[in-house]
């Protein structure tokens, strides 16, 4: 499935109206704008074979902003108005990638046999069930991906290490979205 393909299926046209009310058709982003971007994560997310919510979570994982996005379409306390535009499952997806402290958490992935997460927003650690983390790594994976494809210096800076994480979390990945990256980082990889 395209972006192109995407963008015209029914199921999200309400999701993606909702995105352009929000101005994520005029905030830049690589490749092109903050909704372009998301429309082509939720289509990798489709294509690695994820299922309908991890791929609605794809399309508005930046409602809340993330740690490496600042600007949030949506505040915490309208939680409910995603809730009731994706569902309940989608939106906590959202709310887990938006939530995670990268810092704290990437470095815990893959090494510890409870990952533990640490909440931007309230502070606090907790440990995901292993679908929302299986989740969360695939959007994280479909994420990245897109903006290292449209962003060379990004991903020359940080490609390698998050590759290297990806590796640490290969089982949890869909096979495909491991292909991806191993087709795209894997090489370089092997040379360092």
């Amino acid at each position: 499935m395209t972006p192109a393909d995407h963008r015209s299926t029914p199921a999200w046209s309400h999701v993606e109206e909702f995105l352009r009310a929000h101005d994520a058709d005029r905030i830049p982003h690589p490749g092109g704008t903050l909704l372009e971007h998301l429309t082509r994560v939720a289509a990798l997310l489709a294509d690695w074979g994820t299922d309908s919510a991890v791929q609605a979570a794809g399309l508005c994982h930046a409602a809340y902003g993330t740690d490496g996005f600042d600007g949030a379409l949506l505040t915490l306390d309208e939680r409910d108005t995603l809730v009731e535009l994706v569902g309940e499952r989608a939106e906590a997806l959202v709310y887990l990638y938006a939530s995670c402290g990268r810092a704290a958490v990437y470095p815990r992935l893959g090494r510890n046999e409870v990952p533990l997460f640490h909440d931007r927003f309230t502070g606090q650690d907790h440990t995901p069930p292993e679908e929302d983390l299986r989740a969360f790594l695939a959007i994280t994976a479909a994420n990245e991906l897109d903006v290292f494809a449209h962003n060379a210096e990004l991903a020359d800076r940080y490609g390698p290490a998050l590759y290297e994480l990806l590796t640490h979390t290969r089982d949890l990945l869909p096979t495909a979205a491991w292909q991806a990256w191993h087709g795209r980082f894997g090489q370089s990889a092997r040379s360092t």
